[in-house]
Protein backbone atom coordinates (compact mmCIF):
# COMPACT_ATOMS: atom_id res chain seq x y z
CA UNK A 1 0.00 0.00 0.00
CA UNK A 2 1.19 3.52 -0.98
CA UNK A 3 0.69 5.13 2.52
CA UNK A 4 2.80 3.77 5.48
CA UNK A 5 1.59 2.88 9.44
CA UNK A 6 2.59 5.53 11.96
CA UNK A 7 4.94 2.64 13.99
CA UNK A 8 3.79 2.36 17.36
CA UNK A 9 7.27 3.47 18.79
CA UNK A 10 6.43 6.85 17.61
CA UNK A 11 2.98 7.51 18.32
CA UNK A 12 0.84 4.62 19.10
CA UNK A 13 -2.63 6.89 19.17
CA UNK A 14 -1.80 7.64 15.54
CA UNK A 15 -0.54 3.87 14.85
CA UNK A 16 -4.16 2.67 15.99
CA UNK A 17 -6.12 5.07 13.73
CA UNK A 18 -3.93 4.44 11.07
CA UNK A 19 -4.51 0.64 11.09
CA UNK A 20 -8.26 1.01 11.54
CA UNK A 21 -8.65 3.31 8.22
CA UNK A 22 -5.99 2.09 6.08
CA UNK A 23 -7.45 -1.84 6.97
CA UNK A 24 -10.64 -0.32 6.36
CA UNK A 25 -12.54 -1.15 9.38
CA UNK A 26 -13.57 2.14 10.04
CA UNK A 27 -13.82 5.63 9.18
CA UNK A 28 -14.57 9.05 10.79
CA UNK A 29 -18.34 10.88 9.84
CA UNK A 30 -19.51 14.12 9.59
CA UNK A 31 -21.51 13.42 12.88
CA UNK A 32 -18.88 14.12 15.63
CA UNK A 33 -17.93 11.15 17.59
CA UNK A 34 -19.61 8.96 15.46
CA UNK A 35 -17.92 6.07 12.83
CA UNK A 36 -19.42 4.53 9.85
CA UNK A 37 -18.24 0.52 10.40
CA UNK A 38 -16.80 -0.55 7.33
CA UNK A 39 -17.47 -4.33 5.69
CA UNK A 40 -14.48 -5.45 6.58
CA UNK A 41 -14.62 -4.41 10.53
CA UNK A 42 -18.03 -5.56 10.20
CA UNK A 43 -17.17 -8.63 9.44
CA UNK A 44 -15.05 -8.83 11.73
CA UNK A 45 -17.36 -7.64 14.20
CA UNK A 46 -20.20 -10.49 13.03
CA UNK A 47 -17.30 -13.01 13.86
CA UNK A 48 -17.31 -11.33 17.72
CA UNK A 49 -20.77 -11.80 17.93
CA UNK A 50 -20.93 -14.91 16.35
CA UNK A 51 -18.44 -16.54 19.34
CA UNK A 52 -20.62 -14.52 21.80
CA UNK A 53 -24.12 -15.65 20.72
CA UNK A 54 -23.43 -19.76 20.08
CA UNK A 55 -21.84 -19.24 23.97
CA UNK A 56 -24.93 -17.11 24.89
CA UNK A 57 -27.69 -20.15 23.68
CA UNK A 58 -25.62 -22.41 25.01
CA UNK A 59 -25.87 -21.17 28.38
CA UNK A 60 -30.27 -20.85 27.96
CA UNK A 61 -30.24 -17.44 26.98
CA UNK A 62 -33.10 -15.93 24.41
CA UNK A 63 -32.30 -12.74 22.34
CA UNK A 64 -34.84 -10.27 21.93
CA UNK A 65 -34.99 -6.29 21.59
CA UNK A 66 -36.45 -3.65 23.06
CA UNK A 67 -36.79 -0.19 22.12
CA UNK A 68 -34.04 2.89 21.06
CA UNK A 69 -36.02 5.36 22.90
CA UNK A 70 -36.44 5.73 26.42
CA UNK A 71 -39.17 8.05 28.86
CA UNK A 72 -36.72 9.89 30.87
CA UNK A 73 -39.21 9.20 33.44
CA UNK A 74 -37.70 5.75 34.30
CA UNK A 75 -34.11 6.71 34.51
CA UNK A 76 -35.51 9.55 36.97
CA UNK A 77 -36.65 6.65 38.88
CA UNK A 78 -33.20 5.01 40.02
CA UNK A 79 -31.44 8.03 41.70
CA UNK A 80 -27.79 6.26 41.67
CA UNK A 81 -28.65 5.39 37.62
CA UNK A 82 -29.45 8.96 36.64
CA UNK A 83 -27.00 10.28 38.46
CA UNK A 84 -24.33 8.03 36.65
CA UNK A 85 -25.65 8.43 32.99
CA UNK A 86 -27.14 12.17 32.70
CA UNK A 87 -23.31 13.54 31.89
CA UNK A 88 -23.77 11.34 28.54
CA UNK A 89 -27.53 11.33 27.47
CA UNK A 90 -28.62 12.45 24.21
CA UNK A 91 -32.07 13.27 24.15
CA UNK A 92 -35.25 14.15 22.21
CA UNK A 93 -37.16 17.10 22.76
CA UNK A 94 -39.28 17.04 19.58
CA UNK A 95 -40.49 14.86 17.35
CA UNK A 96 -43.30 14.94 14.20
CA UNK A 97 -42.71 18.76 14.31
CA UNK A 98 -43.94 19.23 18.02
CA UNK A 99 -42.73 19.30 21.45
CA UNK A 100 -43.12 15.88 23.43
CA UNK A 101 -45.09 15.75 26.39
CA UNK A 102 -42.39 14.07 27.80
CA UNK A 103 -38.52 14.01 26.57
CA UNK A 104 -37.17 10.37 25.15
CA UNK A 105 -33.56 9.35 26.13
CA UNK A 106 -32.16 7.83 23.18
CA UNK A 107 -30.75 4.21 25.05
CA UNK A 108 -27.37 4.55 26.77
CA UNK A 109 -28.76 1.22 28.67
CA UNK A 110 -32.01 -0.99 29.15
CA UNK A 111 -31.93 -1.83 32.46
CA UNK A 112 -35.11 0.79 32.87
CA UNK A 113 -36.93 -0.19 29.84
CA UNK A 114 -36.43 -3.45 30.68
CA UNK A 115 -37.60 -3.72 34.12
CA UNK A 116 -40.68 -1.66 32.94
CA UNK A 117 -41.36 -5.04 30.70
CA UNK A 118 -40.46 -7.84 33.23
CA UNK A 119 -42.59 -5.96 35.43
CA UNK A 120 -45.63 -6.94 33.00
CA UNK A 121 -44.26 -10.29 32.33
CA UNK A 122 -43.32 -11.75 35.48
CA UNK A 123 -46.25 -13.13 38.09
CA UNK A 124 -44.84 -15.88 39.44
CA UNK A 125 -41.89 -18.24 39.99
CA UNK A 126 -42.80 -19.95 37.29
CA UNK A 127 -42.23 -17.30 35.21
CA UNK A 128 -38.19 -17.04 36.57
CA UNK A 129 -35.60 -17.32 35.34
CA UNK A 130 -36.14 -15.13 32.62
CA UNK A 131 -32.37 -15.26 30.50
CA UNK A 132 -32.56 -12.75 27.71
CA UNK A 133 -30.05 -11.16 25.48
CA UNK A 134 -30.25 -7.94 22.90
CA UNK A 135 -27.96 -7.20 20.71
CA UNK A 136 -28.11 -3.51 19.69
CA UNK A 137 -27.03 0.36 19.19
CA UNK A 138 -26.42 2.30 22.01
CA UNK A 139 -25.78 6.26 22.06
CA UNK A 140 -23.57 7.93 25.31
CA UNK A 141 -22.64 11.11 24.74
CA UNK A 142 -18.31 11.10 24.94
CA UNK A 143 -16.30 14.33 25.16
CA UNK A 144 -13.25 12.38 23.74
CA UNK A 145 -13.77 9.67 21.10
CA UNK A 146 -11.95 6.84 19.47
CA UNK A 147 -12.68 4.73 16.57
CA UNK A 148 -13.90 1.23 18.67
CA UNK A 149 -12.71 1.87 21.76
CA UNK A 150 -14.84 5.42 22.56
CA UNK A 151 -17.53 6.37 20.18
CA UNK A 152 -20.88 8.49 20.62
CA UNK A 153 -22.82 5.90 18.77
CA UNK A 154 -21.33 1.89 19.62
CA UNK A 155 -22.82 -1.56 18.76
CA UNK A 156 -22.56 -4.46 21.88
CA UNK A 157 -24.92 -6.72 23.44
CA UNK A 158 -26.27 -6.10 26.81
CA UNK A 159 -27.94 -9.43 28.87
CA UNK A 160 -30.22 -8.63 31.32
CA UNK A 161 -31.62 -11.84 33.82
CA UNK A 162 -34.46 -12.44 36.24
CA UNK A 163 -34.38 -14.94 39.20
CA UNK A 164 -35.82 -15.89 42.22
CA UNK A 165 -32.98 -15.76 44.49
CA UNK A 166 -29.56 -14.09 45.07
CA UNK A 167 -27.60 -16.89 45.11
CA UNK A 168 -29.12 -17.77 41.38
CA UNK A 169 -28.45 -13.98 40.34
CA UNK A 170 -25.00 -13.77 41.85
CA UNK A 171 -23.99 -17.13 40.04
CA UNK A 172 -25.29 -16.38 36.37
CA UNK A 173 -23.11 -12.85 37.03
CA UNK A 174 -20.11 -15.10 37.68
CA UNK A 175 -20.92 -17.71 34.58
CA UNK A 176 -21.43 -14.68 31.94
CA UNK A 177 -18.17 -12.85 33.25
CA UNK A 178 -16.68 -16.65 32.26
CA UNK A 179 -18.04 -16.80 29.02
CA UNK A 180 -16.58 -13.18 28.25
CA UNK A 181 -13.09 -14.67 29.25
CA UNK A 182 -13.35 -17.78 27.47
CA UNK A 183 -14.36 -15.45 23.70
CA UNK A 184 -11.90 -13.42 24.75
CA UNK A 185 -8.97 -15.96 25.37
CA UNK A 186 -9.85 -18.72 23.06
CA UNK A 187 -11.62 -16.84 20.21
CA UNK A 188 -9.73 -13.47 20.36
CA UNK A 189 -6.20 -14.80 21.62
CA UNK A 190 -6.57 -11.83 24.37
CA UNK A 191 -5.71 -13.14 28.29
CA UNK A 192 -7.42 -11.39 30.51
CA UNK A 193 -7.82 -10.61 34.06
CA UNK A 194 -11.49 -11.39 35.91
CA UNK A 195 -12.16 -9.32 39.06
CA UNK A 196 -14.61 -7.16 40.71
CA UNK A 197 -14.47 -3.71 39.87
CA UNK A 198 -13.85 -1.14 43.42
CA UNK A 199 -17.02 0.68 44.44
CA UNK A 200 -16.25 3.99 42.28
CA UNK A 201 -15.40 2.46 38.60
CA UNK A 202 -18.52 -0.03 39.34
CA UNK A 203 -21.70 0.44 36.87
CA UNK A 204 -24.35 3.34 38.30
CA UNK A 205 -27.28 1.55 39.95
CA UNK A 206 -25.47 -1.76 40.68
CA UNK A 207 -24.20 -3.88 44.09
CA UNK A 208 -21.37 -5.55 42.15
CA UNK A 209 -19.68 -5.19 38.93
CA UNK A 210 -16.94 -7.14 37.57
CA UNK A 211 -14.65 -7.08 33.87
CA UNK A 212 -12.33 -8.80 32.07
CA UNK A 213 -8.97 -6.26 31.81
CA UNK A 214 -7.10 -7.04 28.72
CA UNK A 215 -3.24 -5.38 28.33
CA UNK A 216 -3.29 -3.34 25.56
CA UNK A 217 0.18 -3.21 22.53
CA UNK A 218 1.35 0.21 24.69
CA UNK A 219 0.68 -1.91 27.98
CA UNK A 220 -2.44 0.21 28.80
CA UNK A 221 -5.41 -1.68 30.25
CA UNK A 222 -9.25 -2.01 28.21
CA UNK A 223 -11.76 -3.06 30.35
CA UNK A 224 -13.43 -5.59 27.87
CA UNK A 225 -16.51 -6.77 29.13
CA UNK A 226 -18.46 -6.45 32.46
CA UNK A 227 -20.98 -7.66 34.07
CA UNK A 228 -23.75 -7.09 36.57
CA UNK A 229 -24.82 -8.24 39.85
CA UNK A 230 -27.78 -6.10 40.52
CA UNK A 231 -28.85 -7.40 42.98
CA UNK A 232 -33.11 -5.97 43.64
CA UNK A 233 -32.11 -1.75 43.20
CA UNK A 234 -33.66 -1.53 39.46
CA UNK A 235 -37.16 -4.23 40.82
CA UNK A 236 -37.52 -2.36 43.88
CA UNK A 237 -37.53 1.10 41.86
CA UNK A 238 -39.90 -0.73 38.90
CA UNK A 239 -41.65 -3.14 41.10
CA UNK A 240 -40.81 -6.06 39.64
CA UNK A 241 -42.39 -8.73 42.23
CA UNK A 242 -42.79 -12.37 41.51
CA UNK A 243 -45.03 -15.34 43.76
CA UNK A 244 -42.73 -17.63 45.46
CA UNK A 245 -43.45 -21.31 45.80
CA UNK A 246 -44.78 -20.16 49.19
CA UNK A 247 -47.58 -17.77 47.48
CA UNK A 248 -45.32 -14.83 48.85
CA UNK A 249 -44.30 -11.91 46.97
CA UNK A 250 -40.67 -10.76 46.36
CA UNK A 251 -38.65 -9.01 44.56
CA UNK A 252 -36.72 -10.19 41.42
CA UNK A 253 -32.74 -10.67 42.05
CA UNK A 254 -31.08 -9.40 38.86
CA UNK A 255 -27.91 -9.04 36.43
CA UNK A 256 -27.28 -7.14 33.45
CA UNK A 257 -23.99 -7.77 31.42
CA UNK A 258 -22.26 -6.55 28.42
CA UNK A 259 -19.23 -6.71 25.35
CA UNK A 260 -19.28 -3.86 22.64
CA UNK A 261 -17.47 -3.06 19.74
CA UNK A 262 -14.91 -1.83 21.96
CA UNK A 263 -13.53 -5.57 21.22
CA UNK A 264 -12.48 -5.18 18.32
CA UNK A 265 -10.65 -1.82 19.23
CA UNK A 266 -8.66 -4.27 21.74
CA UNK A 267 -8.41 -7.25 19.13
CA UNK A 268 -6.81 -4.50 16.62
CA UNK A 269 -4.02 -2.92 19.78
CA UNK A 270 -3.43 -6.41 21.96
CA UNK A 271 -2.35 -8.09 18.19
CA UNK A 272 -1.09 -5.49 15.53
CA UNK A 273 2.34 -4.26 14.30
CA UNK A 274 4.09 -1.37 12.37
CA UNK A 275 2.67 -3.90 9.25
CA UNK A 276 -1.31 -3.26 10.16
CA UNK A 277 -3.66 -5.65 11.82
CA UNK A 278 -2.62 -9.55 13.11
CA UNK A 279 -6.24 -11.39 13.50
CA UNK A 280 -6.94 -14.81 15.43
CA UNK A 281 -8.08 -17.14 12.78
CA UNK A 282 -11.12 -18.14 14.58
CA UNK A 283 -12.76 -13.84 14.48
CA UNK A 284 -10.77 -13.14 11.10
CA UNK A 285 -13.32 -12.54 8.26
CA UNK A 286 -10.75 -14.06 6.18
CA UNK A 287 -8.54 -16.95 7.54
CA UNK A 288 -6.61 -17.66 4.17
CA UNK A 289 -6.26 -15.43 1.02
CA UNK A 290 -4.57 -16.98 -1.67
CA UNK A 291 -2.44 -14.81 -4.40
CA UNK A 292 -1.48 -16.09 -7.63
CA UNK A 293 1.60 -14.89 -9.87
CA UNK A 294 1.69 -15.32 -13.72
CA UNK A 295 3.46 -13.03 -16.23
CA UNK A 296 1.19 -14.26 -19.42
CA UNK A 297 -1.86 -16.22 -20.62
CA UNK A 298 -0.14 -19.72 -20.25
CA UNK A 299 1.04 -19.78 -16.82
CA UNK A 300 -2.47 -17.98 -15.60
CA UNK A 301 -4.01 -20.21 -17.47
CA UNK A 302 -1.80 -23.13 -14.96
CA UNK A 303 -1.64 -21.07 -12.20
CA UNK A 304 -5.33 -20.81 -11.84
CA UNK A 305 -5.75 -24.68 -12.44
CA UNK A 306 -3.77 -24.93 -9.29
CA UNK A 307 -5.86 -22.49 -7.54
CA UNK A 308 -8.62 -24.76 -8.22
CA UNK A 309 -7.12 -27.27 -6.53
CA UNK A 310 -6.43 -25.47 -3.27
CA UNK A 311 -9.90 -24.07 -2.80
CA UNK A 312 -11.45 -28.05 -3.42
CA UNK A 313 -8.87 -28.71 -0.60
CA UNK A 314 -9.81 -25.90 1.92
CA UNK A 315 -13.74 -26.18 1.25
CA UNK A 316 -14.08 -25.56 5.20
CA UNK A 317 -11.94 -22.34 5.35
CA UNK A 318 -12.71 -18.66 5.05
CA UNK A 319 -10.63 -18.17 2.03
CA UNK A 320 -10.61 -15.60 -0.39
CA UNK A 321 -9.01 -15.47 -4.36
CA UNK A 322 -7.38 -12.34 -4.96
CA UNK A 323 -7.22 -12.47 -8.97
CA UNK A 324 -6.43 -8.89 -9.48
CA UNK A 325 -4.59 -8.10 -12.23
CA UNK A 326 -4.52 -3.96 -11.87
CA UNK A 327 -1.90 -4.33 -8.89
CA UNK A 328 1.67 -6.40 -8.48
CA UNK A 329 1.97 -9.00 -6.55
CA UNK A 330 3.84 -7.12 -3.60
CA UNK A 331 1.21 -4.75 -3.51
CA UNK A 332 -1.06 -7.42 -2.17
CA UNK A 333 1.32 -9.26 -0.10
CA UNK A 334 1.14 -5.36 1.60
CA UNK A 335 -2.73 -4.98 1.57
CA UNK A 336 -3.25 -8.35 3.07
CA UNK A 337 -0.60 -7.54 5.72
CA UNK A 338 -2.24 -4.91 6.64
CA UNK A 339 -5.64 -6.53 6.98
CA UNK A 340 -4.35 -8.92 9.31
CA UNK A 341 -5.50 -12.19 7.10
CA UNK A 342 -3.45 -15.15 9.64
CA UNK A 343 -2.10 -17.00 6.10
CA UNK A 344 -0.99 -16.37 2.60
CA UNK A 345 -0.97 -18.68 -0.46
CA UNK A 346 1.13 -17.95 -2.84
CA UNK A 347 1.43 -19.65 -6.42
CA UNK A 348 3.53 -18.86 -9.18
CA UNK A 349 5.04 -20.54 -12.63
CA UNK A 350 7.71 -22.71 -10.36
CA UNK A 351 5.26 -23.68 -7.64
CA UNK A 352 2.65 -25.31 -10.23
CA UNK A 353 5.74 -27.22 -11.52
CA UNK A 354 6.63 -28.46 -8.45
CA UNK A 355 3.05 -29.23 -7.40
CA UNK A 356 3.65 -27.44 -4.06
CA UNK A 357 2.52 -23.72 -2.93
CA UNK A 358 4.65 -21.25 -0.42
CA UNK A 359 2.66 -20.40 2.64
CA UNK A 360 3.55 -17.26 4.46
CA UNK A 361 2.14 -16.61 8.11
CA UNK A 362 1.17 -13.39 9.38
CA UNK A 363 2.21 -13.84 12.52
CA UNK A 364 5.57 -12.21 13.90
CA UNK A 365 7.50 -16.48 14.06
CA UNK A 366 11.35 -16.99 12.29
CA UNK A 367 10.04 -18.82 9.44
CA UNK A 368 6.88 -17.19 8.18
CA UNK A 369 7.28 -18.57 4.77
CA UNK A 370 7.18 -22.31 4.29
CA UNK A 371 6.40 -24.37 1.31
CA UNK A 372 4.11 -27.13 1.31
CA UNK A 373 3.12 -29.58 -1.30
CA UNK A 374 -0.56 -29.12 -2.88
CA UNK A 375 -1.43 -32.72 -1.73
CA UNK A 376 -0.62 -31.80 2.34
CA UNK A 377 -2.98 -28.60 1.99
CA UNK A 378 -6.03 -30.36 3.42
CA UNK A 379 -4.14 -31.55 6.13
CA UNK A 380 -1.91 -28.85 6.99
CA UNK A 381 -3.93 -25.59 6.68
CA UNK A 382 -6.44 -26.39 9.36
CA UNK A 383 -3.40 -27.32 11.84
CA UNK A 384 -1.31 -24.23 10.95
CA UNK A 385 -4.37 -21.89 11.77
CA UNK A 386 -4.35 -23.67 15.09
CA UNK A 387 -0.86 -22.45 15.66
CA UNK A 388 -1.06 -18.89 14.93
CA UNK A 389 -4.27 -18.96 16.93
CA UNK A 390 -2.24 -20.56 19.91
CA UNK A 391 1.05 -18.19 18.92
CA UNK A 392 -0.35 -15.04 19.32
CA UNK A 393 -2.52 -15.98 22.85
CA UNK A 394 0.91 -17.22 24.13
CA UNK A 395 2.82 -13.97 22.55
CA UNK A 396 0.17 -11.64 24.30
CA UNK A 397 0.00 -13.81 27.83
CA UNK A 398 4.08 -13.06 27.81
CA UNK A 399 4.07 -9.10 26.88
CA UNK A 400 1.77 -8.58 29.85
CA UNK A 401 4.03 -11.44 32.10
CA UNK A 402 6.75 -9.19 30.95
CA UNK A 403 5.08 -5.68 32.01
CA UNK A 404 3.15 -6.70 35.08
CA UNK A 405 4.59 -6.06 38.54
CA UNK A 406 3.92 -6.75 42.06
CA UNK A 407 5.18 -4.32 44.01
CA UNK A 408 5.49 -3.39 47.61
CA UNK A 409 6.02 -0.03 48.17
CA UNK A 410 4.26 3.69 46.63
CA UNK A 411 7.20 4.58 45.22
CA UNK A 412 7.28 0.95 43.23
CA UNK A 413 3.72 1.34 42.10
CA UNK A 414 4.31 4.60 40.80
CA UNK A 415 6.97 3.66 38.15
CA UNK A 416 5.44 0.22 37.45
CA UNK A 417 2.10 2.11 36.29
CA UNK A 418 4.46 3.97 33.80
CA UNK A 419 5.52 0.57 32.01
CA UNK A 420 2.56 -1.22 32.30
CA UNK A 421 0.44 -3.31 35.01
CA UNK A 422 0.61 -2.89 38.84
CA UNK A 423 -0.38 -5.87 41.64
CA UNK A 424 -0.64 -4.02 45.11
CA UNK A 425 -2.70 -4.86 48.55
CA UNK A 426 -5.50 -2.21 48.65
CA UNK A 427 -7.57 -1.16 52.10
CA UNK A 428 -10.60 -0.53 49.66
CA UNK A 429 -11.01 3.16 50.90
CA UNK A 430 -11.79 5.93 48.16
CA UNK A 431 -9.26 7.79 49.07
CA UNK A 432 -6.24 5.93 48.71
CA UNK A 433 -7.55 4.90 45.21
CA UNK A 434 -7.72 8.51 44.66
CA UNK A 435 -4.63 9.26 45.84
CA UNK A 436 -3.11 6.69 42.98
CA UNK A 437 -5.25 8.17 40.22
CA UNK A 438 -4.36 12.01 40.82
CA UNK A 439 -0.47 11.13 41.58
CA UNK A 440 -0.57 8.37 38.21
CA UNK A 441 -3.31 8.34 36.15
CA UNK A 442 -3.27 5.14 36.88
CA UNK A 443 -7.17 3.73 37.63
CA UNK A 444 -8.13 0.75 39.57
CA UNK A 445 -8.98 -1.85 36.69
CA UNK A 446 -10.41 -4.58 39.11
CA UNK A 447 -9.98 -6.83 42.26
CA UNK A 448 -8.64 -10.19 40.73
CA UNK A 449 -10.72 -13.13 41.57
CA UNK A 450 -7.74 -14.81 42.01
CA UNK A 451 -6.25 -13.49 44.83
CA UNK A 452 -2.53 -14.66 46.25
CA UNK A 453 -3.81 -15.38 49.95
CA UNK A 454 -3.65 -13.93 53.36
CA UNK A 455 -3.18 -10.68 54.08
CA UNK A 456 -0.91 -7.20 53.65
CA UNK A 457 -0.67 -3.79 53.93
CA UNK A 458 -2.06 -1.37 51.82
CA UNK A 459 0.16 -0.03 49.08
CA UNK A 460 -1.04 3.77 50.16
CA UNK A 461 -1.72 3.93 53.67
CA UNK A 462 -0.06 0.72 55.19
CA UNK A 463 -3.48 -0.07 57.17
CA UNK A 464 -4.13 -4.11 56.87
CA UNK A 465 -5.34 -5.10 53.18
CA UNK A 466 -7.41 -8.36 52.37
CA UNK A 467 -7.36 -8.26 48.75
CA UNK A 468 -4.66 -6.93 45.95
CA UNK A 469 -5.86 -4.45 42.84
CA UNK A 470 -4.25 -4.46 39.51
CA UNK A 471 -3.62 -0.78 38.25
CA UNK A 472 -2.92 0.32 35.24
CA UNK A 473 -3.37 3.16 33.07
CA UNK A 474 -6.49 2.67 30.62
CA UNK A 475 -8.66 3.33 27.37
Amino acid sequence: MAQKVTPRSEDYSKWYTDVVQMAELADYTPVRGCMVIRPYGYALWENVQSGLDRRFKATGHQNAYFPLFIPMSFFEKEKDHVEGFSPQLAVVTHGGGVELEEPLAVRPTSETMINVMYAKWIRSYRDLPVLINQWANVVRWEMRTRLFLRTTEFLWQEGHTAHATEQEAREETLRMLEVYRDFAENDAAMPVICGRKSESEKFAGGVHSYSIEAMMGNAWALQAGTSHFLGQNFARVFDTQFLNDQNELEYVWQTSWGVSTRMVGGIVMVHGDDQGLILPPRIAPLQVVVVPIWKNDEQRAAVLGAVQQVQAALPDVRLHLDDREDVTPGWKFNDWEMRGVPLRIEIGPRDVKSEQVMLVRRDPVEKRKQPLPLAGLAERVPVLLDEIQRALFDRAMRFREERTAHVTTYAELQEAVKLGFAWAWWCGSRECEDKIKADTKATNRCIPLAQPGGTGRCIVCGEEAVEQSVWARAY
